[in-house]
């Protein structure tokens, strides 16, 4: 499956109009768990990286000062405004080994040469054809390269049943596997790894961690959820029905309340690694 022009601009579209808003909520989620991914993938000085769907720069912000003066990253993204923000995000930390362009991860044209090490975060489900795009990638890695793809766990429940207040106004294409994790190789480690080996990639192997993200009040997952890829699924819902939607999401997020008005779900993580 190949993208259409279509498909592509509509999902920079989606990230641009969340750019500015995108890991800016007031909500630890993206930060922690590039941290997370970075960890998993073990980066040493010197090396050169390669950060496919960057965002707002949480992986660079994480591995740069790691891979020092004598290391690199490049790292891209489908959302001009995403790369504007991640360069951004760079100049203002001083992250002069790092390089951020605009680039399509389904299908890279602006890349040249082998990395050490692969990192993509949170992108892989948004693809049209999750094992061509790492068929894709695979050339960029050195021969001792390695690989490293983050996509979501197990759903808490809590999380899942402000969600399903969502699927009566998503179309198919929204519901499907890549979208909600229930089934197929985004539901279960052995599935991801089973993507990773039909890639062509070798020794793969499962990272697991549990994100605990706190909520200081639910004006606040509000917020969060609009400056997400959530946003897609609240355009969807005609806009005189979303006062009644949200009513219903914090009736039952109200349930989940500690004393001070603070909540929070749980994400689990998966990291699936592999080396070339």
């Amino acid at each position: 499956m190949s993208e259409t022009p279509e498909q592509i601009t509509k999902i920079a579209k989606l990230f641009d109009a969340i750019s500015d808003s995108y890991d800016n909520a007031g909500v630890d989620f993206f930060q922690p768990i590039a941290s997370d991914l970075v960890n998993a993938l073990n980066p040493s000085s010197g090396e050169s990286w390669l950060d496919i769907g960057c965002g707002r720069g949480a992986v660079a912000e994480n591995v740069a000062t790691i891979l020092g003066a004598n290391g690199s990253l490049l790292g891209f993204d489908i959302s001009a405004r995403m790369i504007e923000n991640a360069k951004t995000m760079a100049a203002r930390h001083n992250l002069t080994n790092v390089d951020l362009f605009v680039d399509d991860a389904q299908n890279p044209t602006k890349i040249s040469g082998e990395f050490d090490a692969i990192s993509s975060c949170l992108v892989l489900f948004f693809l049209p054809d999750p094992l061509a795009a790492l068929k894709n990638w695979r050339p960029f890695l050195k021969s001792t390269g390695r690989i490293g793809v983050t996509t979501f766990g197990e759903n808490d429940p809590r999380w899942r049943q402000v969600d399903q207040l969502f699927d009566a106004h998503l179309p198919t294409e929204m519901l499907d596997a890549r979208a909600s994790g229930i089934k197929g190789p985004f539901a279960s480690d052995q599935g991801m790894e089973s993507l990773m080996r039909d890639a062509g990639y070798g020794e793969v192997r499962t990272v697991t961690s549990l994100l605990p993200v706190k909520f200081q009040n639910i004006s606040k997952w509000y917020d969060f959820s609009w400056s997400t890829g959530q946003r897609a699924m609240w355009l969807r819902v005609p806009q005189e029905e979303r006062p009644v939607l949200r009513a219903k999401a914090e009736a039952l997020l109200s349930n989940y309340l500690e004393s001070d008005g603070s909540f929070i779900l749980n994400q689990e993580l998966r990291h699936t690694l592999a080396l070339k």
